[in-house]
């Protein structure tokens, strides 16, 4: 697609927006709630019409075709079962809406169940299901043509954890089954991050960075993406000297660290991100540490997690396991930590 636009009256919904999707890729549009990633998966549908641009498939314009002739696949939030139809039924749907006959209904219809582990709820009507049956259904219903495109729009939102997670698994292994396009809506970063070949991160009606999801994390390209994506520190900091794509800096607390950076500054003061699990803390001061004082430490399970003051006043956010030796530190205990050149990064 390129130069997709769609305006609401004033409101700027999708803004100039290209992006080159692989045929076979698993491609997440992230964003919090009003960045236009469900609007542009509908106009994508064609549930809307683009107001600029166009939309191509394998080079050819589709922006003015009708979404039933599309041959995409497509996957609600709400799931939108027939609730007067069995499995079967709902996910030879649209098999029947397109002339198929019994024979190759049966059996694709068949495969499919197989496929999403559903054979044994074949003659169930929705209501007798759970949540997670019923989504299984839908993709079932949204795969069962063998679409070269299937759409998500945050489908496992209304799950709970354990559910949700089981689910990201069998859409990664479907992925690899069936070898067609995914395009994902999602707000869930961790959703983005375990499935995706590739993440668009989206604000504001426009793309803000694409990549793979470990750039995406280890290197957000501005603090929208730092912030957005996972949990992160930013830590204001004084240039005291750049080479090639390495800077070493100076915190308010005086603290002075080295960080990988691609960034065209050189002089005066950057932000620079520090995920709080790549941050090291020893009860002992160490030859480059800097003391903080804890003001929060919640025991997470296998997770601590950990919040601390510098001297100059930031706050840093501390996440480490559980490693059985580490006691659950007190509020007002002081610590040592530490972070290394991999563990951060300049943002632009």
């Amino acid at each position: 697609m390129s130069g997709i636009t769609k305006r609401y009256g004033q409101f700027l919904a999708v803004d100039d927006v290209s992006l080159n999707i692989t045929p076979g890729e698993f491609i997440t549009l992230l964003g919090p709630s009003g960045s236009g990633k469900t609007t542009l998966l509908n106009l994508i549908a064609g549930f809307h019409k683009i107001d600029g641009g166009q939309i191509l498939v394998d080079g050819r314009p589709i922006h003015n075709v009708p979404t039933h002739k599309r041959g995409f696949g497509m996957v609600f939030q709400s799931y939108a079962l027939f609730p007067n139809m069995t499995v079967t039924q709902n996910v030879g749907f649209p098999l029947r809406m397109a002339g198929a006959d019994r024979e190759t209904t049966e059996r694709r219809v068949a495969e499919t169940l197989e496929i999403m582990r559903l054979s044994e709820h074949a003659q169930k009507s929705p209501s007798q299901m759970s949540g997670g049956q019923q989504q299984r259904v839908a993709i079932a219903r949204a795969i069962v043509m063998r679409p070269k495109v299937v759409l998500m729009d945050e489908p496992l939102s209304a799950l709970d954890r354990r559910l949700r997670e089981s689910i990201q698994i069998e859409l990664r292994d479907l992925h690899q089954t069936l070898g067609s396009t995914i395009l994902f809506v999602t707000h869930d970063q961790g959703e983005a991050l375990t499935m995706s070949d590739r993440i668009a991160v989206l604000n504001a009606g426009r793309i803000v960075q694409i990549d793979t999801p470990v750039n995406i994390y280890r290197h957000p390209s501005n603090r929208f993406v730092a912030s957005f994506v996972g949990e992160s520190n930013l830590v204001e900091a004084e240039i005291v000297q750049k080479r090639g794509d390495m800077m070493t800096l100076r915190n308010k607390a005086g603290y002075v660290f080295n960080a990988q950076s691609r960034s065209a500054i050189d002089v005066g003061r950057a932000m620079v991100l520090v995920r709080p699990e790549r941050i090291t803390i020893s009860n002992e001061a160490g030859a480059n540490s800097v003391p903080v004082k804890v003001t929060s430490a919640l025991f997470l399970g296998e997770i601590l997690r950990i919040e601390a003051q510098m001297e100059g006043g930031e706050t840093l956010l501390i996440r480490c396991t559980d490693s059985g030796h580490r006691g659950l530190p007190a509020v007002g205990d002081v610590l040592h930590a530490s972070w290394g050149a991999s563990d951060c990064w300049v943002l632009s």
